[in-house]
C-alpha cells in the first residue's frame, strides 16, 4: 500500500466526506433511501479510474482498516444512537415479537444457513457457520429509512430496529464463537456443546452487565449537571468506553452499548436530563449517526469493487438463495405464535431483514489464512449488495402493497383538498405576477380568477368540514404552524444577544423556555 502522510489522508477523507454528504443529500432530496444510493455510488466510483482517489480507496478498503472503521469507530456511535432514542415504553410494547426474533429467529437463521451451506456449497464446519452468523445480523438503517418516507406503522419500525439492535450482538458472539472455538467445541460433544452454550451465555451476559452498570453511572452523573456539552460528553465517552470494555474483556461489546445507551436515553434522560439537554444530544448523535452510516454504505460499495468475482457466480446465486430462505424460516417459524405480529408485518420484517456493513467488516476480520476465507467475502459481499439494493428498492413499493402505511383517518382526503388548495393558490399568484409583468389587462384575467378565487373557498369550506369530522388534521397543521413559530423566536432571541441588545443570561433563560417547548412538542 502506497505510504501516505496523514496530512494527505485526512485531505482525502476530506474528499470522501463531501462525496457523501453530496450523494445523502441528493438521495433525500429525491425521497430516495440514501444507504442504497450510496452503496450504488461508491461501487460505480470503485470501478471508475480517478487517479485522485486511488490512495484513499486502496487505504480504506484494506481489511484491517475497513473492520476498524467500521467497528470500532462507527458501530458504537450507530448503535448508541438508534438505543438512545428508543423509548423502552416501546420496546416494553413490543418485546414479544422482538424477543421471539432475537432469540428464536437468529438461532434458526443460524442454524439453516449453516447446515446449508455445509450440504450444498461445500463448505467447511467453521465457514459454514460464520457465514451463517454474519449472514444473521440485520442492517436496519436502509429499511428505516424507506419506512420514515412511506410512513410504516410506528410499532412495526421498533421491532425491525429492536431487533437489529440485539440480534447484532447475538450475531458477533455467535461469529466469533464459531470463526474460533467451533471446531474445539464440535471434537468434545455434548461436553463441547455445553461449553459453547456456556460460552454464549457469559459473553452476552457480560456485555448486559457491564452496559447496564456504566449506564446507570453516567445517568446518575447527570442529576449532578445541567450542561449538555459535557452531557453530550458523557455519552460520547460511555457509548465507546462501553465497547471497549466489554472487547477488553472478552464480552460483547455490541450488547453492552445497546444496554447503556438505553438505560441512558431513559432513565439518564428521566432522572436528569432537562429538556435541552435531550434536544441537542439528540441533535448531535443525528449528526454523528448521518456521518458514520454515510461514510460505512459509500466504503461498502468501494468495497466491493475489490473482489474478484470471475466465475463466482453460481457461489453467489446459492449463498443469496440460501439467505432469503433462511430468513423466512426464522421470521415465520419465530413469530407463529406471536399474536402481537399480524402476518402482513411478518411479510415486511422477513424482506426488511437487509444485511449491512457489519457483515462485510466481521468477514474481513477474519484471518488471512482461514479455511475458505475468500469465498466467505465473495458470499457476503454479493448478499449484502443484494440485499441493499435488490431488497431496499422493492421494499417500499412491498410496503405500499401490503397495506402497512400508517394513514391517519381522514388523511388521504385531507391531502387531496390540500393538494388542490396549493395549486389553485399559486395558480392565482402567477396569473397576478404575469398580468403585472405583461401589462394583461383586467377583462382578459378577471374571469380566470374569479373561477379559481370561487373554488378556493369552496376547497376551504370542505376542508373546515373535515377538520369538525376529523379533529387530529387541524391538531397536525397546528402543532407544524406552533413549531415554525418557535423556531422564529429562537432566531428572534438569538439576534437580539447578538446585537447586544439583551444580555447573554436574559437570552439563555428565554431560549430554554423556547426549548422545552419544542421538547414538548416533539414528544407529543
Amino acid at each position: 500500500m502506497e505510504e501516505l502522510d496523514l496530512h494527505h489522508i485526512f485531505s482525502l477523507g476530506l474528499i470522501l466526506v463531501m462525496i457523501a454528504a453530496g450523494t445523502t443529500a441528493i438521495a433525500k432530496k429525491g425521497s430516495q433511501p440514501y444507504p442504497i444510493v450510496l452503496v450504488i455510488v461508491g461501487t460505480i466510483i470503485g470501478l471508475i479510474d480517478i487517479p485522485v482517489m486511488e490512495p484513499l480507496i486502496t487505504f480504506i478498503t484494506e481489511g484491517e482498516v475497513f473492520h476498524f472503521i467500521v467497528i470500532t469507530l462507527f458501530l458504537p456511535a450507530l448503535l448508541g444512537e438508534a438505543a438512545l432514542k428508543l423509548p423502552s415504553s416501546q420496546l416494553n410494547e413490543n418485546k414479544k415479537p422482538i424477543i421471539a426474533l432475537v432469540l428464536i429467529g437468529i438461532l434458526v437463521s443460524f442454524g439453516v444457513i449453516g447446515f446449508s451451506s455445509m450440504w450444498v456449497l461445500q463448505l467447511s464446519i467453521p465457514a459454514a457457520f460464520v457465514f451463517a452468523a454474519v449472514m444473521s445480523a440485520t442492517d436496519p438503517v436502509s429499511v428505516l429509512s424507506i419506512f420514515k418516507t412511506v410512513g410504516v406503522n410506528e410499532r412495526l419500525s421498533t421491532v425491525i430496529e429492536g431487533e437489529s439492535l440485539f440480534n447484532d450482538g447475538v450475531a458477533v458472539v455467535l461469529f466469533n464463537i464459531s470463526a474460533f472455538s467451533l471446531l474445539t467445541y464440535t471434537d468434545l460433544g455434548m461436553v463441547g456443546a455445553a461449553h459453547g452454550l456456556w460460552e454464549f451465555v457469559k459473553v452476552v451476559s457480560l456485555g448486559f452487565i457491564i452496559g447496564g452498570a456504566l449506564g446507570y453511572v453516567v445517568s446518575l452523573l447527570t442529576k449532578y449537571f445541567d450542561d449538555y456539552p459535557l452531557e453530550i460528553l458523557f455519552s460520547l465517552l460511555l457509548f465507546y468506553g462501553s465497547f471497549i470494555l466489554a472487547e477488553t474483556i472478552h464480552a460483547s461489546g455490541v450488547i453492552a452499548v445497546v444496554t447503556a445507551a438505553l438505560i441512558l436515553g431513559n432513565y439518564g434522560a428521566e432522572i436528569g436530563m432537562s429538556p435541552a439537554t435531550k434536544l441537542n444530544i439528540s441533535s448531535f448523535w443525528d449528526v454523528a449517526a448521518l456521518l458514520a452510516n454515510s461514510l460505512v454504505f459509500l466504503m461498502v460499495g468501494l468495497e466491493i469493487t475489490r473482489i474478484d468475482i470471475t466465475d463466482k457466480w453460481g457461489l453467489m446465486f446459492a449463498a443469496i438463495v440460501i439467505v432469503l430462505l433462511a430468513r423466512s424460516a426464522a421470521v415465520y417459524s419465530s413469530l407463529l405464535f406471536v399474536k402481537e405480529a399480524p402476518p402482513r408485518w411478518m411479510h415486511i420484517l422477513n424482506w426488511g431483514g437487509l444485511k449491512g456493513s457489519l457483515s462485510i467488516a466481521l468477514v474481513l476480520s477474519l484471518p488471512r489464512d482461514f479455511t475458505g476465507r475468500e469465498e466467505l467475502l465473495i458470499m457476503a459481499f454479493s448478499v449484502v449488495l443484494f440485499s441493499l439494493v435488490g431488497q431496499g428498492l422493492t421494499i417500499k413499493p412491498l410496503i405500499s402493497r401490503i397495506g402497512v402505511n400508517k394513514k391517519e383517518e381522514g388523511n388521504k382526503e385531507f391531502e387531496a383538498l390540500l393538494a388542490r388548495v396549493y395549486r389553485y393558490k399559486n395558480a392565482v399568484a402567477e396569473i397576478t405576477r404575469v398580468k403585472e409583468n405583461l401589462f394583461l389587462t383586467d377583462t382578459a384575467t378577471r374571469e380566470m380568477l374569479d373561477e379559481y378565487e370561487n373554488t378556493l373557498e369552496t376547497l376551504q369550506e370542505k376542508m373546515e368540514h373535515l377538520f369538525q369530522t376529523h379533529p387530529h388534521l387541524k391538531e397536525k397543521q397546528q402543532a407544524t404552524l406552533l413549531r415554525h413559530s418557535l423556531y422564529a423566536q429562537h432566531e428572534a432571541v438569538e439576534r437580539l444577544v447578538k446585537e447586544d441588545i439583551i444580555s447573554n443570561e436574559a437570552g439563555e433563560k428565554e431560549l430554554d423556555i423556547i426549548t422545552n417547548k419544542l421538547v414538548e412538542l416533539e414528544s407529543e
